[in-house]
């Protein structure tokens, strides 16, 4: 009976090639999207489970308790006294760890490279479970200038990876000191939120550790390993109870310095493997790859669209079909055969396409995982399908699959009256509610992800070509820590000899923070930044009010500052030139002399904040704009680093292009631009050709209809609208149920962003058209080639 079921599910898929294809190429999309997804997901979950005693490894974090108090700002980031001080005095916690990310420069004969690395305490083997290929886990990072390197950076540095004992002169201060190897680690796993290539020792001064103002500093990561027994609740109200304590002093101190500037904090432990995904409190300074769940949300729920699209498909195609099979049924009936033994032919037949389509599905992953890695920002390989639970869930996956589209059409398909399809009288009948239903929720799934991608593309597009403020072209941005004004003077005086620079200006590296009193006792909090006076004028940036720093002012450098417009109104300043910006604990009081336009220093994702410039002499800088004619590129970018060198050979040169680093802000969303397009091509693909199908089957069932139409003078376009308006009613249908529900979805998405779009009707009508473009075009084919058929074959026909 198996033969025999089998030998007619290959007859059935020989002889209607095209069905065929139609289903199995869909389901193998589906199956291969969803394979996709399922290895994603499996990967965002697995991270950090490697190591070997993880569920008891915990982050300390906290969180602010405002004035009022009422909770505030959460923050991953501590101190050095949290973790020596609470594993001493909090029962429950055996061991601390602290992971300081940083950057140090590296001398390899006479070239010298920046080196970014973490310095942790001894204990970092014995907390995680990173294994070594040679060197003592329990001893290699106890000695001061004792150094581990991965095994591709041992590669890079000696050419081997024997290289236990061998020197490596990092910098230390202004002068390179030379660090010993004393463990060479495997490359990190890369679903680990720790990703090092090298680890020096902390050496935290003992001054830091027994100063307790710095319960109030945070610029590092601190895990705690618990006591297998210890209950996570009662470990976190005993640490409070110490802080709370033991920082008293200190914080009466500064308060009493400082002013109430929101001193305390709540102590909170977060476990390890929760970082990875949490949306509060992601890894950060120097931890790696914060994720967010809501992405394997929605590839979850793209991917369950083209599945689910694949299966009304085959639903669709083997309904639609069954008159032809009508008459095998009615003989298999008169024969002797039941209704369960047709269901289970049927089933079979499901089970045998949907194990062709998911062969074909596998090869699909193989052809898309380099694709599919680079939009994920993944490096998944196809060995990752053979994990016992990844395997598990794809034979669930391929086993719902076949009953979800086998079950109805063969429940339908047994049904069948003998009497009617022996004597040619069956006809399906009815109105084909659920088909048409069926066809309707395809054709929104697809409307929803078309006008989501012209959403989504629209975005990147304003966030990408939109005006910050500032001229950001053809400026090259270069790194250089402990910047002084003479270097800067020197820098430029050398680089303006070449004619392809324009000018130079320095700024403080990265972002600076911090807060001042205005108007009396009123704190804002601001970004704050050391220029000088060209920097505006060679971003031309406008002042709005007062004026520039300027050198014709000697005084600019010790007492006046530049404001942004956000300053202004946060402060609540009508008329800002000559107001006081009190610095009370540096006890340095400044005028404002010009207020600046807002400008976007940071990406359009972030609201324009407070902004405040500064000359101040004892700040340092650490990188130079240097603006260049356009064009000149590959000229100017010789002699800036042969400039550079010269001027600073011990330390590293690297160079950015402004306008590409801000293209690079907006890394996530050209990324999920391309995820929602290749979704709706795929969505739009599998519609389509069940769309075809089924318009297919129309046309051989409307032959003869097709024929006396056209015997009585029906013309080639009328019997295409005939064979094409049903199908695009039930697309129109589903244009009206996809439109509301994607504008409310890309409203809520857009809320995300402080700076977006208007969605304007021009999304939604493009969209429409293009579906209903699609749609025709793809009925349209076969029904212009039934219109376009002889009418006597067709007539001849019974």
């Amino acid at each position: 009976m198996f033969k025999n079921y089998f030998i007619i599910a290959l007859r059935n898929l020989s002889r209607n090639k095209v069905y065929a294809f139609i289903n199995i190429a869909g389901l193998s999309i589906g199956l291969a999207c969803a394979m996709l997804i399922v290895l994603y997901v499996k990967d965002e979950v697995s991270y950090d489970r490697f190591h070997t005693n993880v569920q008891n490894v915990y982050r300390i974090t906290t969180q602010e308790v405002e004035k009022d108090g009422s909770k505030g700002r959460k923050d991953g980031n501590t101190g050095p006294l949290q973790g020596p001080r609470f594993a001493r005095n909090v029962p429950g916690i055996k061991t601390f760890l602290r992971v300081q990310s940083g950057y140090e420069d590296i001398k390899s004969g006479t070239e010298v490279k920046s080196q970014d690395l973490l310095k942790v305490d001894s204990s970092f083997f014995s907390v995680f479970s990173f294994p070594l290929l040679s060197g003592d886990p329990a001893t290699c990072l106890t000695e001061p200038h004792s150094i581990v390197i991965t095994e591709d950076a041992a590669i890079k540095e000696f050419g081997t990876t024997d290289a236990i004992g061998k020197l490596l002169m990092l910098k230390d201060d202004s002068v390179f000191v030379p660090y010993k190897v004393t463990a060479v680690a495997k490359k990190c796993p890369q679903n680990s939120s720790i990703k090092f290539e090298m680890l020096v020792p902390i050496n935290m001064a003992i001054e830091e550790e027994s100063n307790s103002e710095n319960w109030f500093n945070f610029y590092l990561n601190t895990f705690v390993v618990l006591e297998p027994a210890a209950n996570k609740q009662d470990v976190e109200a005993k640490m409070q109870r110490y802080y709370t304590a033991d920082s008293k002093d200190a914080l009466k101190v500064l308060t009493e310095k400082y002013g109430d500037m929101g001193w305390k904090s709540t102590y909170q432990l977060q476990s390890f493997v929760d970082m990875h995904l949490s949306v509060d409190l992601p890894p950060q300074n120097g931890l790696t790859d914060a994720s967010n769940p809501m992405y394997s949300y929605i590839l979850s729920g793209i991917a369950l669209f083209i599945l689910l699209i694949a299966c009304i498909n085959f639903i669709n195609l083997t309904v639609a079909r069954s008159v032809k099979r009508a008459k095998e049924i009615g003989i298999r009936k008169v024969v002797g055969g039941d209704r369960k033994q047709l269901i289970f032919q049927f089933l079979g037949e499901s089970f045998l396409l949907c194990f062709i389509a998911f062969v074909f599905a596998i090869g699909l992953v193989q052809l898309s995982l380099p694709l599919f890695n680079s939009l994920a920002n993944k490096v998944l390989a196809l060995n990752y399908l053979f994990d016992v639970q990844l395997v598990s869930a794809y034979i669930i996956l391929f086993l719902i699959t076949s009953l979800l589209a086998g079950f109805y059409p063969a429940v339908v398909l047994s049904g069948y009256n003998p009497v009617q399809t022996l004597y040619s009288r069956f006809n399906l009948g009815g109105k084909n509610y659920l088909q048409k239903t069926l066809v309707v929720l395809q054709f929104s799934l697809a409307s929803f992800l078309i006008i989501a991608t012209f959403t989504i593309y629209a975005q990147f597009n304003y966030l990408t070509t939109e005006k910050l403020g500032y001229d950001d072209s053809n400026l090259v941005m270069i790194n250089k820590d402990n910047l002084t004004r003479s270097e800067v003077n020197l820098l430029k005086t050398e680089l303006l000899k070449n004619d392809n620079i324009i000018d130079i200006a320095p700024k403080n590296g990265g972002q600076w923070g911090t807060a001042a009193k205005v108007n009396g006792d009123s704190v804002v909090q601001f970004t704050y930044e050391t220029v000088n006076e060209s920097y505006l004028p060679l971003l031309k940036i406008p002042i709005l009010q007062g004026r520039n720093f300027s050198t014709d002012f000697p005084s600019d450098s010790s007492n006046s500052v530049l404001v942004n417009e956000s300053f202004v109104t946060n402060a609540g300043w009508k008329n800002p030139i000559g107001q006081i910006v009190d610095f009370w604990y540096d006890n340095k009081k400044y005028t404002v002399i010009g207020v600046v336009k807002d400008y976007h220093f940071n990406s359009l994702s972030q609201k324009i904040g407070p902004e405040l410039f500064t000359m101040k002499a004892a700040n340092v800088y650490g990188m130079a704009y240097v603006k260049i004619k356009p064009n000149s590129e590959t000229s100017s970018l010789k002699h800036i680093e042969q400039t550079y060198k010269k001027l600073f050979p011990i330390s590293p040169y690297s160079y950015t292009f402004k306008n590409e680093a801000n293209i690079r802000s907006y890394e996530a969303e050209a990324k999920w631009k391309q995820i929602m397009l290749f979704s709706a091509i795929l969505t739009i693909f599998v519609s389509c050709i069940g769309l075809f199908g089924l318009s297919v089957l129309s046309a051989e069932k409307r032959t003869k209809e097709i024929g006396i139409r056209k015997v009585l003078g029906a013309s080639v376009t009328g019997v295409v609208t005939i064979l094409s308006k049903d199908f695009l009613k039930l697309v129109a249908i589903a244009l009206i149920i996809a439109i509301p529900l994607a504008w409310i979805s890309a409203s809520k998405w857009l809320e995300n962003y402080p700076y977006r779009i208007t969605l304007g009707w021009q999304i939604f009508a493009l969209a429409a058209v293009l579906v209903i473009l699609i749609a025709l075009v793809t009925v349209s084919f076969q029904a212009i080639r039934a219109a376009m058929s002889n009418p006597s074959k067709s007539l001849r026909t019974e």
